[in-house]
C-alpha cells in the first residue's frame, strides 16, 4: 500500500507543526524547508487541512499556522481524509460491478472470483489503524528515537 504524496506531505507538516511549533505559528515556508516540501504545494494542503479543522492560520507579523486541535486528537485517518476524502469501505461492486448481479458467465460456466469478502474487513482495519495513530504518537517516537526538534526563535535577552 502506498500513500499519496499530498498525503504524505500533509502528515509531514502536522507533524512538524506539533513536534517542532513549540504551540507558536509556524510558516508554511519553514516547516516547507524542515520537511523539505514545496512550499506552494504545502500550502495548498494546509487549506485542506484549515478546512477539516485540524490546522489554524494566522495572518500578518508573526502569522503561520498553529494545529487547531491538540496533537493528541489529530489522527492520521484525520489527515489522511482531509486531503483524501473519506476512507470508503470498498468490496465487492464498488468498482463500477454490480453486486447484484451475481457471477460473470462465460461459455465455459461460471468464472471463479476474488475473495471478494475480504476487502471491506481489511479496508475497515486500515482505517481504525489511522483512527488509532494519533500526530501525538508520533511526537513521542520521534523523541524516543532522538529525532531533535527546531529551536525555539523567540528573543534573546541579555543583562
Amino acid at each position: 500500500m502506498r500513500f499519496s504524496l499530498q498525503t504524505r506531505y500533509a502528515v509531514s507538516g502536522v507533524f512538524d507543526l506539533a513536534y517542532n511549533g513549540h504551540g507558536r505559528a509556524v510558516q508554511v515556508r519553514v516547516i516547507g524547508d524542515r520537511q523539505t516540501i514545496p512550499m506552494r504545494y504545502l500550502e495548498q494542503i494546509f487549506q485542506r487541512l484549515r478546512k477539516a479543522g485540524l490546522v489554524a492560520g494566522k495572518r500578518g507579523p508573526g502569522g503561520g499556522y498553529t494545529l487547531a486541535r491538540l496533537a493528541s486528537e489529530i489522527t492520521l485517518r484525520d489527515i489522511l481524509e482531509a486531503v483524501e476524502g473519506p476512507i470508503e469501505l470498498f468490496g465487492s461492486g464498488s468498482d463500477g460491478e454490480n453486486p447484484e448481479a451475481g457471477p460473470e458467465v462465460s461459455s465455459e460456466g461460471l468464472e471463479p472470483r476474488g475473495p471478494d469478502f475480504l476487502w471491506p474487513e481489511l479496508t475497515q482495519q486500515f482505517a481504525e489503524v489511522l483512527a488509532e495513530t494519533t500526530i501525538d504518537d508520533l511526537c513521542r517516537q520521534a523523541a524516543r528515537d532522538g529525532i531533535r526538534r527546531a529551536a525555539v526563535e523567540g528573543y534573546e535577552y541579555q543583562i
